[in-house]
């Protein structure tokens, strides 16, 4: 144990025998849910495109017949909802909150959905912060789902601690983007889930290339990828490259992104992630 320990084990990351000492730090899964396998997309800083990558991989698992539900973390800069094109608010009674649900029937909750307007900012410090997402899981009740995917908030701050330390995380996918400066935030992210003991599933390279319309010719926007190089050295599989493709970014501008046909990711994926 530290000398500066303050005893909040929920705001450290430290394997120390006082740890050992503790109970669990899982926050208990609303009595009325059923969630099988929780799998969190994470990115070691903003702006790379992790809330794409979450609403793209659950629209996909929703399509190959998995129930599926998106949990956005990502508190103070929530964007999953618009992606969806809802805006209702959740209701609930004493049991929990209801979570929405989008026109393919993937489930979802978000504080967007709980705000008077989804335009007011969320004004709050961590500890609060992190309450709300513990909320998201032990007070939504979530109706029989295979996959749920997190959408974490950018970062190795308090909040994805919280997630890590407080839900059943199965795995963690990680988002990254071309430039090279990325694989040092990365490999920051790859070492706070080695950290929590939680493995990671891939990397997702997100804005890879531009696919020209006339030609189909892929034109590398941020220069040459290093990604292949990155992933054998931390002998990780590459799960998908997303090239930047207008009418995505034009779908989920206007709440429609279910209606986007093309599939980035391996259909077997899904299956290998279940068992």
């Amino acid at each position: 144990m530290s000398e500066s320990c303050n005893h909040d084990c929920s705001s450290c990351s430290q394997n120390c025998s006082e740890r050992q000492q503790q109970q669990s730090l899982k926050a208990e899964l609303n009595e009325l849910s059923s969630v099988k396998k929780v799998i969190a997309v994470l990115s070691g800083k903003g702006g790379v495109g992790k809330s794409l990558v979450t609403g793209l991989l659950a629209c996909q698992a929703q399509k190959a017949g998995w129930k599926t539900a998106i949990m956005d973390a990502d508190i103070t800069g929530p964007s999953i909802p618009k992606m969806f094109g809802i805006t209702n608010h959740a209701q609930g009674t004493e049991q929990g909150i209801f979570p929405e649900v989008t026109s393919s029937g993937i489930e979802q909750i978000s504080v967007n959905l709980l705000l008077e307007n989804a335009t007011d900012p969320v004004l709050w410090r961590g500890p609060i912060v992190a309450s709300v997402v513990k909320q998201f899981w032990s007070n939504v009740i979530w109706n029989d789902v295979d996959f749920m995917f997190v959408d974490m908030p950018p970062g190795t701050g308090d909040v994805a601690l919280t997630v890590f330390q407080s839900l059943p995380i199965a795995g963690v996918i990680i988002v990254t983007s071309p430039q090279e400066l990325v694989s040092m935030i990365v490999t920051k992210a790859l070492k706070m889930a080695s950290m929590m003991d939680v493995p990671v599933l891939g990397l997702v390279e997100n804005m890879s290339y531009l696919e020209c319309p006339d030609c189909g010719k892929q034109i590398p926007l941020f220069g040459k990828s290093n990604i292949e190089e990155f992933a054998s050295e931390h002998n990780l599989p590459i799960l998908a490259r997303i090239p930047i493709i207008p009418s995505v970014a034009e779908a989920c501008d206007q709440g429609k992104i279910e209606i986007i046909e093309r599939q980035f990711f391996d259909a077997d994926l899904l299956k290998s992630w279940m068992e």
